[in-house]
Formats: structure tokens, sequence, C-alpha cells
């Protein structure tokens, strides 16, 4: 049976598994309307319950189909959550018409769970000025939105902020085993708890990264469960924490959701040995980096262009993770040619300001070979 957790808060149950539905299958340049409906076929018929969209999902198209398919499902047997795009608002009048056009392309009344996405402290205190919270507190009153929250990206300091500012209904934020101490964190989590703040966790398996290890990071893992995937150790480590009530997967091929309904059904958290390994897993994949670079950007700027830091930080993730497509794409497209290593003309500027005295020239050589190999 697939794992439900209740809302004590809104007196709802959701499936722990929700359907992420930014990575839809694509076909042409266009979701896949076929493929998505087989799979959310397959995913309600399973026991999910919970789909999340957004505005901005696939160019815009995602809420188009998302509302769509799920019309031929009874409204009362599922939870439909969008967010309204921060970005795009720039008065009250903005949000206003924002809810009215989501509603149309959705094609539903009502809205369950409704999130200002992406929050930051700018962004947040910018939605404040507008009057949004209060606007769609009225709203909810209304019916037109059932629960109220946000999706989080930013430091500890201004999730406390946002979090203390209202009676939040639940809030999203990102979380994974490798990632449990950036933005919101467990300090975020722990601070959930003491307000009573139902979570729905989003980037559980770090943007598929946790999906494919290498190997040699699996050995603790693999004696425990030999059978069992990298991804749905990802996901039990997440659902093992009682405050979380969603898991969000994006998921964009019929052998993920197998993998995952497969995870979520007679779901099994983790036991005391299964945390340990995954504590060792996850130390094991750090030693793997290439060098220690912590982002400082003490380095920067560098006088001939070079952005040392990204430069590492791609370099890194391909020695942590060992994903070659993935490692492939962030070198073609997530760092410009005048910003890669060749440019470096060995001036020494950055490793006399570098507080670690890493050898940068020597590494950034290094690393350009390394990743125009791949």
């Amino acid at each position: 049976m697939m794992e439900k957790r209740l809302f004590e808060k809104l007196g709802i149950k959701t499936s722990l598994l929700g359907f992420g539905c930014m990575r839809l299958p694509v076909k042409d340049g266009k979701i896949d309307r076929e493929r998505t409906a087989a799979m959310f076929d397959t995913a309600y018929n399973a026991g999910v319950n919970y789909f999340d969209t957004a505005y901005p999902y696939h160019g815009g198209e995602s809420e188009l189909v998302v509302g769509e398919l799920l019309k031929k499902y009874d409204r009362s047997s599922y939870f439909l959550a969008t967010k309204l795009p921060c970005w795009e608002i720039h008065s009250l009048q903005d949000a206003k018409d924002m809810l009215e056009k989501q509603l149309n392309r959705l094609q539903k009344d009502y809205i369950d769970f409704y999130l200002l996405h992406a929050l930051n402290r700018g962004s947040f205190r910018e939605m404040v000025s507008y009057g949004v919270p209060e606007y769609l507190a009225e709203m909810k009153e209304q019916g037109k939105i059932r629960y109220f929250g946000f999706s989080f990206h930013d430091e500890y300091d201004a999730f406390e902020e946002i979090v203390n500012y209202r009676d939040w209904d639940f809030c999203q934020i990102q979380y994974n085993y490798m990632d449990r101490y950036d933005q919101a964190g467990e300090r975020g989590m722990k601070l959930c708890i003491e307000k009573g703040i139902p979570l729905v966790i989003m980037e559980p398996i770090k943007g598929g990264t946790l999906a494919t290890l290498p190997e040699e990071v699996m050995t603790g893992l693999r004696a425990i469960r030999p059978d069992a995937s990298p991804a749905s150790w990802a996901l039990r480590f997440v659902g093992s924490r009682p405050i979380v009530h969603v898991i969000l997967s994006g998921m964009s091929a019929e052998d993920q959701l197998a993998d995952n309904l497969n995870t979520f059904t007679d779901f099994e958290p983790l036991s005391e040995a299964e945390e340990k390994a995954i504590e060792e897993t996850a130390a094991a994949i750090r030693a793997r980096v290439r060098i220690g670079c912590t982002g400082c950007r003490y380095c920067m700027p560098c006088p001939n262009g070079v952005d040392i830091p990204k430069n590492f930080r791609i370099w890194n993730n391909f020695g942590m993770y060992g994903n070659v497509n993935s490692a492939r794409w962030q070198w073609g497209h997530d760092i410009s040619a005048e910003a890669k290593p060749d440019n470096c003309l060995g001036c020494g500027a950055c490793e006399a300001a570098c507080p670690q005295q890493l050898p940068i020239i020597e590494s950034l050589q290094l690393c350009r070979e390394e990743m125009d190999s791949l």
C-alpha cells in the first residue's frame, strides 16, 4: 500500500510520494501527453494523490497539461499544487491576475496547495510590501486556495524570517543526504517541527545526481540491500523524517516511476544501520572532490576573466558523482569559454589570495584536461 502521511494541522492525508511535473517526458520539444497520461494513471492507481506543477515549468506548458490530464479523476481524490511566480509580480494586481490566469490554465475552481515560489529574503519582502500574503489568505477564506505556503531558496536566517511572518499551512524546502546543512537544511526542519509546519521536500535526489552514483561509493549500501537503487536510498533517507509529508520526485520516464512506486509502497524507514551506511556513503562521495575549494571567492576577480570557483565546482561535482552526461552538460552550458582555465596565464594573484593556500594554477590545468576529455 502507498505510504500516506497525515497533515494533522490540515486534517488531510497525502501520498508521501508526490509527482513533480517539472521534468515530464518530452517529444518534439513539447510534453509527451500520451506518455504523461499513462504515467499519471499508473501513479494515481498506485495511490499517488499529490501532483506538483508551477507557472514556468516546461516553458509554461506544465500547468496546461497537468490541469487537462487530471480532469479524468474525481476532483476530491487528489491534491494539486502550483506556485505564484514571485519574479513576475510587481504589484498586488499582478498577483490577483496571476492567480486567475493559473486557475484558468489548470481548468480548476480551486488550487489545493498554493505556494509563493522560490522565496528568498528579497522576494519575500517584496511580496509583503504589496500585501500578497494577506491577499492569498483572503483567497483561502474564499476557497480559491485550500492551503497556503511557500517554497524556499536562500540561507537559514531568511528562512527563519519567513517562517515567523505568519502561520503557514506548510512549506517546501530542498533536502537530501548530501545537502543536509544547505539553505534551510536541518535547522529549518527543526524550526518547522517547533512551529508545527508540515514539510514538502524538493530535490530529494539532488536533481537526479544521487540516482547514478559510482559503484565504489555504493559498497556499504549494496552490502545491506544489493538490489536497491541509489534513488531509493535517497528517498528513504528523506522519508524517514516524520516532519516530511510529501517528497517530490520529478519523474520523466516509466522506469523512474516504477522504482519510486516500489520504494513508497509498504515504505520502510531507514534502520539505524542504514542511517549509518548513508552517512558513510555521503562521506565517501565528499572524499572524491578534486580540490578543497569552498567557493569563498577570495581569489576573484581573476585579472584574466577565469571564474575559478565555478570551474572547481563543476570539476568537484564530476569527481564526487561521476556523472559524465551531467558534467559534460555543465562544462558546455554552465560556464563560458572566457571563464574557463584556458585563459589562465599563471599570474599567481589567486594563489596569493587563497586562504587555504590551494594550488590553483596547477589545479585549473588538471581541471581543463579532465573536463575537456569528457
